[in-house]
């Protein structure tokens, strides 16, 4: 394979192709194993932030570590619930 940075349309065509690979392996999945894919997926998500949150505060203790998270995501609500973030695209004015 050549390097995708040598034309300038190739880099975003492989990531196109990758794009529908997964989705042509995705669509070829039974519903059980969408839903496990899921659960590897967030057990996947999980892990990466407890190993940021165990850097962040320097520590190899996984307690600590899961407090970090914990103390995050309960700082993420505050800023959902007074509205400062949001997952919907602000109205137009």
């Amino acid at each position: 394979m050549s390097n995708p940075h040598d034309h300038p349309t190739a880099l975003r065509d492989l990531q196109d192709s990758i794009y529908w690979e997964k989705i042509l392996r995705a669509r070829s999945m039974t519903k059980e194993e969408r839903i496990s894919e899921v659960f590897e997926l967030s057990n996947r998500q999980l892990g990466m932030m407890l190993a940021g949150a165990m850097a962040k505060i320097s520590t190899n203790d996984e307690v600590l570590g899961w407090q970090e998270v914990s103390k995050n995501m309960e700082r993420l609500d505050r800023i959902r619930e007074f509205g400062l973030y949001s997952t919907e695209r602000p109205a137009q004015l």
